[in-house]
């Protein structure tokens, strides 16, 4: 600089303008990479809770959608359900971490999942900007489900019996080419976790089971799901930032992978084997969780079917 030059003075609005800008450049490369690709987020935990959080997971949705991203939304919702069954005094048990799902439980489940949870969250994405849709898998034929056979071994006798958990379902067919009509246009799809039966049956089917099935039924890039966690821990409690299939079956059966995780892991594993390019176990509870995860260097445990 010459004698004669002076240091520029930087106005702060215009540094920080300046700095969301380095950051969209620094996030084409991830752009490029996803254009055109089909994204599968399963939204639940205490995102679903906090308004903030699912105002911002609204536009994060919507910002996917924009720059040339298939975003499909599948939600939870059973503390919602809990709540309503209480104020309905409709007693409800959980058996093996399921809710037994009678008749009456299952016409709330389907009220409070297909109805108002679906809606708000339809609500939110267009309020945003979006053109969002809310399904159920009665829509379209997009989910067939059969009724979960779970058993458990008496601990006297050591006989196994089957556990009749009532109208909880796991997902045998999903309507692929039903979804694909909505990503081919600007629509976003929202979908509860209802199947319907052969003969008509509703079933509730666990969220994060869908959002896998449904993620291998379109061969999604990726599966992200949202939880309440960091994602996976090794045994010194460090974040295991990525992981083959096979590595992640080892943890499991080491006990390093333990409790809920092994669910939300497995579902992530058949989702890869069933065509999923990679699926993330993502912390639901940070800002922006699903940017930070596709556009920088990820923000939770990735499972691919090998590693690097």
């Amino acid at each position: 600089m010459s004698p004669n030059q002076t240091e520029p003075v930087i106005d702060p609005a215009f540094a920080d303008a300046a700095g969301k800008a380095a950051i969209l450049s620094d996030a084409l490369p991830y752009m490029r990479r996803y254009a055109g690709k089909t994204i599968l987020v399963k939204y639940g935990g205490h995102a679903m809770g906090d308004e903030a959080l699912g105002d911002s997971f609204a536009r994060d949705i919507v910002l996917l959608k924009q720059v040339g991203i298939n975003p499909v939304v599948v939600h939870g919702g059973g503390p919602q359900i809990g709540q309503m069954l209480e104020r309905l005094r409709i007693k409800s048990e959980f058996i093996d971490g399921l809710r037994v799902t009678d008749l009456a439980t299952v016409e709330i489940v389907e009220m409070v999942l297909s109805g108002s949870i679906n809606k708000q969250i339809v609500a939110a994405i267009n309020r945003a900007g979006g053109c969002a849709v809310g399904l159920s898998g009665k829509d379209g034929g997009l989910i067939r489900a059969r009724q979960l056979q779970r058993t458990k071994k008496d601990p006297d006798s050591h006989i196994e019996r089957i556990l009749d958990l009532g109208f909880v379902g796991e997902p045998y067919a999903i309507n692929a080419g039903f979804l694909e009509t909505f990503l081919r246009s600007d629509i976003i799809p929202v979908i509860a976790p209802i199947g319907t039966g052969d003969k008509g049956e509703t079933y509730n089917i666990n969220a994060d089971t869908v959002a896998g099935a449904v993620a291998g039924a379109l061969r999604a890039t990726r599966l992200l799901l949202l939880t309440d966690v960091a994602g996976v821990l090794d045994r010194d409690k460090n974040l295991v930032h990525e992981m083959s299939v096979e590595q992640a079956n080892a943890l499991i059966a080491d006990g390093t992978i333990s409790g809920g995780m092994i669910p939300k892991v497995e579902t992530c594993l058949e989702a890869v084997k069933g065509g999923v390019e990679a699926s993330v176990i993502v912390d639901g509870r940070l800002a922006h969780p699903i940017l930070l995860e596709l556009f920088s260097e990820g923000a939770g445990t990735l499972i691919r079917r090998r590693g690097r």
